[in-house]
Parts: structure tokens; sequence; C-alpha cells
């Protein structure tokens, strides 16, 4: 083997290997520094804190503009809300106060009472209008509503407010004098105690019916006033005591069930099933006919109709006598509705107290 071809052999492969390991040295210098320095450490640490603090910043700027935007859309929703309900509340008042001028014009023009005046649309002839009546001084004005025992101020309310109230107690006033005093006020005109007979029958004609209506409003009225007189003569002992509270209860109750009565009789439109029974009550009660007036009552409020009671059906077949069970002219009145329920037993009321107050002469006719 030849030892020089060897040896150079031996030194190229050190030479090799020493030109890959500088070029390696070359490689590991890129990297960043192995020491630094102190100020140059602190800058970055106040340039990370900087950039975090612009981060947070802006992060906190976005949310309070979002939640500006959105509380400015919550109140523009609140508004809009607002001023729908105004809106609604404004002509759902013009719509009530329409209706209720409606139906007091058609009450007024029922009962032949002056028709309310005119009211102008527009708000600037309202004003003329106001403008144009005659004004009241304050004091004149306060005095005037003590004598209508009224207050004097409300809460809110300034002179032309006051005026127009007083104006409107003032009509008002003049309407409720066409009703006659009494316990049930009414606008039928009362009839004296020689006119107050009432008939046995009802009249035909229309004019006799009207007057018959008076007649009963009279009684009624009449027998209540006695009521009211026989239960204030008591003694305070007895009028302080349970059953003294009891039987004024009971006369308050009779009074005030009793004045849907009144409006039919006003109206004229009471039907001829409930009718008929009252007129002979009353006139077998101005008789002095207790009992059989009482009978006329027991037919009204309970009827002539059959209760049956348990089984009503005994057969396969249908019989006669079982179609009469519900017959309309032996139905109980006083099942109709509560109105008249309740009217019902303060006529019986009135009977009962009317046989105390004016006795028979026949002790039969006495109601047990």
């Amino acid at each position: 083997m030849d030892f020089a071809a060897l040896m150079s052999k031996e030194i190229s492969k050190a030479k090799g290997d020493t030109s890959k390991s500088s070029d390696a040295q070359k490689d590991t210098k890129a990297p960043a520094k192995k020491y630094m320095r102190r100020g140059e450490v602190e800058a970055a640490r106040v340039a990370a804190y900087q950039e975090e603090q612009d981060r947070l910043q802006q992060e906190r700027e976005e949310r309070l503009a979002n939640k500006r935007k959105l509380e400015d859309e919550t109140t523009e929703h609140r508004l809009q809300q607002e001023m729908k309900k105004q809106k609604f509340a404004e002509a759902s008042r013009k719509r009530r106060e329409e209706e209720e001028e409606r139906e007091e014009r058609a009450r007024r023009r029922r009962l032949g009472l002056p028709d309310l005046p005119e009211k102008s649309e527009d708000v600037g002839d309202n004003a003329a209008t106001d403008a144009a009546e005659e004004d009241i001084e304050e004091d004149e004005l306060f005095e005037r509503l003590r004598e209508l025992d009224e207050p004097t101020r409300l809460f809110g309310e300034n002179h032309r407010s006051r005026l127009r109230r007083y104006r409107r107690l003032v009509l008002r006033a003049a309407t409720l004098k066409k009703t006659t005093d009494g316990p049930i006020p009414t606008i039928l005109e009362p009839v004296s105690g020689g006119e107050m007979i009432i008939p046995a029958k009802i009249p035909d004609e229309k004019e006799g019916q009207l007057f018959l209506f008076r007649q009963l409003g009279s009684y009624f009225n009449m027998v209540l006033s006695e009521w009211e007189l026989a239960l204030a003569k008591r003694d305070l002992s007895v009028r302080q005591s349970f059953q003294g509270k009891q039987a004024h209860n009971a006369l308050v109750q009779s009074r005030e069930s009793m004045k849907p009565l009144f409006r039919r009789f006003e109206q004229g439109d009471l039907e001829k099933g409930l009718l008929e029974p009252i007129v002979e009550i009353v006139h077998k009660a101005q008789q002095r006919r207790y009992v059989d007036a009482n009978d006329a009552y027991l037919r009204v409020s309970i009827g002539k109709a059959a209760w049956p009671i348990g089984v009503t059906q005994v057969g396969i077949h249908a019989r006669s006598a079982r179609e009469k069970l519900n017959q309309s002219e032996q139905k109980a009145h006083i099942l109709s509705d509560e109105l008249t329920r309740k009217y019902l037993q303060s006529i019986k009321r009135c009977l009962s107290f009317a046989q105390v107050r004016w006795p028979p002469e026949d002790l039969l006719q006495i109601m047990g």
C-alpha cells in the first residue's frame, strides 16, 4: 500500500471537517444576543406595557360607544312608545267622551230634557267660546262654589278650568231639579194621595199606562218614606242594636234594589209578565188584603211551573201532561236575572212593612 497516498487522503478528510465546523459556527451566530443591557430590557418592557394599555383603551372606547349607542336607541324607543301611548290614550279619551255624550243625548231625548249644547271640534273655537262667555271674579266664583257645596280649588286647576267646572255643576243642578225628591229620585211626576189608587187591571191606552207608572212610583216612594220615618222614630238604643242595624240595612238595600224598577217605570218598557203581578200586589196591598198580595208575589216569584224532583221520565212514551212542565206563562220571574230578583224581594219587604204601618181590619189578611 502506498503510504503517501494514504496520508494525503487523511489530511484531506481532516480539512473537510474543519471547514464544516466553521460554517456551523457562522450559522449559530445569527440568533439574538445572549446578553442584553438593562436599558434595552426596560425599553422593551415599557413598549409592551404601552402597547397593552393602548389596546385596553381602544376596547374601552369601543364598549362605551356601543353602550352609548344602545342607550340612545333605548331612549328613542321609549319616546316612541310614550308617544304611541299618549296618542292611544287621547284617542280612547275622545272615544269615551263621544260615547258618554251620545248616551247622555239619548237619555235626555228619551226623558224629554233639553239637549246638550253642541261642541266645536276646533280648539281655537273652544277658546274663543270660553272667552266670549261671561267671566266671573275669583272671589265671587269661590262663593258660588261654596253655595253648591263644592271644593273651591282642585289640584292643578286654574281659573278657566274652575269656571268651566262651575258651569258644568250649574248645568247638572238645573237638570237634577227636574227630578222629584224622595227616597228614590225619579223624573216621574208624583201624584196626590187620592190619585194613587192602583186599578185592578192595566189600562189599554198609552196615556193610562204612563199614568199607572206614575202611580206605582209615587206609591213605592211613599212606602219607603214611611219606612224611613218609622225607623228614625225608634230609640237610640234600638237603632244601635244588632236588630236595629239589620232593619236599617234592609231599608237601604231595598231602596237601592228598586232603582232599576224605577228606571223601567221612567222608560215605560216593563214587560207585561212582570207589570201585571206588580199591579195586582199593589192593588191588593192598598185594599189591605196582604195575604192575597202575598199570594200574587209568590206566583210571580216562584211561578206555577211544576218542579219535578227525582225521576222525570218513567216510560218510553211521552205524555201530554209533561208538556205543561216548562210553559212560558208559568215561568218563575224571580229566576230571570239578578236585578229582577232584587226588586221583587224589595217589593216583598215593602209589603211586609205596609201591613205593620196600615194593619188590616180582617185579621185573616195578616201574613205569617
